[in-house]
């Protein structure tokens, strides 16, 4: 006799039917979270100990998460770590190697998304899979460097060059860190075996306990403030007859406010990714005044994130871990073109190929492009007015009121940009921007058409203007 529907449910299911979530969401939640106990058993059992058995904990640890998430499927990220390891093996540090693992790993990624891409974000073997490209791109290009001049490197190389050759139980333990293997952070292959090692910290166990579970419970903050949020105003009412039916106001508002609760899904899961690297001692960054640092796998600046208002904010809060290394493996390489503009689009490009293969990831970071150039470009225009700077800043009154506007620009734009991103497929994003009117676009994109008359009225407003580069009145 069949049974009810519920009695063939498992467990997780049921229990995320309850959670109202997904189960692939639940099993990622539990995976980070089990972090905790498994980098305490190695606090306690491990720390300063005989490196092989720390590589070897950090495998079993990292592979079992891999094969309570995705089964079989872990199969994609051995093989690429396989590959990296032979890669260095057989061609060493050489720009031969960088480039072919660049591409080996990327094209590896981009096949992953093709088979297991749908219609909507995705809880699959591949999303995992994307924190690994960056891991083993950045491995070859640490190691080419360490075969270079110091004196020829920058200080972001310095920290992260290796004149050694990892071997593969080193490449595999820093792959499947159970701390980061899932949603990141992202951190070197030289702070790993620092950590590891002993050279990090010391040989005594640090005091990192209480900052990392208080970076852990922030993250669980913002995992309820996103659940309680996403009730409200879940992906599927932007584009809904409710939310087409409402003023264009409003409809940016909605849009402002629906983006911020999204992106904290992201935040929290980082937060309590964060929690597990502090916990474990490898997010230490050394001493300031107030004692010891624990943000060297922070991946969210909270403050800056929660009262930023302009876009660069954002950008300099939001996965800085991953736009660190997008400046430092491709948009710092690419100084020899000469040209800030085209290393900067390169980036951007970099970064939506890397995110998927939908073309709403394009559109968003083409707005970010955009709307970057158009901040940029203002601030240095009004800068060179001190008479307009003055009045902009004339009183504590007159600054609130600034930033007040400020951050219902970024609110709202903000979720202009961030559209695309979430709803992925071209003819749900087109829809959004049709809703809206296309108002990012035309004051963003068509930035440099009406240009000309901002600096004409700013010129007419602003008065003698100082030349920046000579520091002289004009």
């Amino acid at each position: 006799m069949a049974g009810s529907p519920a009695d063939d449910l498992t467990f997780l299911q049921a229990f995320a039917n309850l959670l109202g979530a997904p189960e692939p969401a639940l099993r990622l939640l539990i995976s980070i979270l089990i972090g905790y106990p498994i980098v305490l058993l190695h606090r306690y059992t491990l720390y300063c100990r005989s490196p092989v058995l720390q590589h070897l904990y950090f495998i079993s640890t990292g592979i079992s998460i891999a094969l309570f998430n995705y089964g079989q499927n872990v199969i994609h990220s051995a093989v690429c770590v396989l590959a990296a390891w032979l890669l260095l093996v057989v061609m060493g540090g050489t720009i031969k190697s960088v480039i072919i693992s660049f591409f080996f790993q990327m094209t590896y990624l981009l096949m992953g998304y093709y088979f297991t891409g749908t219609d909507t974000y995705d809880i699959k073997w591949s999303m995992p899979h994307c924190v690994l490209t960056l891991r083993l791109i950045a491995l070859t290009y640490d190691v080419y460097d360490g075969t270079k001049d110091p004196e020829k490197l920058s200080n972001d190389q310095k920290k992260t060059a290796l004149n050694i050759r990892p071997s593969l139980l080193e490449v595999a333990a820093h792959t499947y860190f159970p701390a980061s293997f899932m949603v990141g952070p992202q951190f070197s292959m030289r702070r790993y075996l620092d950590f590891v090692s002993g050279t990090l910290l010391g040989s005594a166990r640090p005091p990192c306990l209480l900052p990392g579970l208080l970076r852990g419970g922030l993250g669980l903050m913002y995992l309820a403030i996103y659940q309680i949020g996403i009730s409200y105003f879940p992906d599927s009412y932007i584009n809904s007859s409710e939310y087409n039916d409402s003023s264009i106001w409003r409809r940016h508002i909605v849009v402002g406010i629906w983006a911020k609760i999204t992106l904290y899904k992201y935040i929290s899961c980082w937060l309590i990714a964060e929690g597990v690297c502090i916990m474990s001692g490898l997010a230490f960054n050394g001493r300031d005044t107030d004692g010891m640092r624990w943000d060297g796998c922070r991946n969210v600046k909270i403050l800056l994130w929660e009262g930023s208002n302009q876009f660069s904010h954002l950008i300099e809060s939001f996965n800085t871990n991953t736009n660190a290394w997008v400046a430092q493996y491709v948009y710092k390489r690419l100084r020899f073109l000469n040209n800030r503009y085209i290393s900067q689009a390169a980036a951007l490009v970099f970064l939506a190929v890397w995110h998927g293969l939908h073309s709403g990831y394009y559109a968003c970071f083409f707005m970010e492009f955009v709307v970057i150039n158009l901040e940029k470009d203002l601030t240095s225009i009004v800068s060179k007015y001190p008479r307009i700077v003055s009045a902009i800043n004339a009183g504590p009154l007159v600054i609130f009121i600034k930033f007040v506007i400020k951050k219902i620009y970024v609110v709202i734009f903000m979720g202009y940009c961030l559209g695309p991103f979430v709803l992925l497929k071209f003819n749900r994003w087109w829809d959004f921007y049709v809703s809206l009117y296309f108002s990012g676009h035309i004051i963003f994109a068509g930035w440099p058409l009406y240009a000309p008359v901002v600096k004409a009225v700013l010129k007419a407003i602003g008065g003698e203007r100082v030349s920046v580069e000579k520091g002289k009145k004009e």
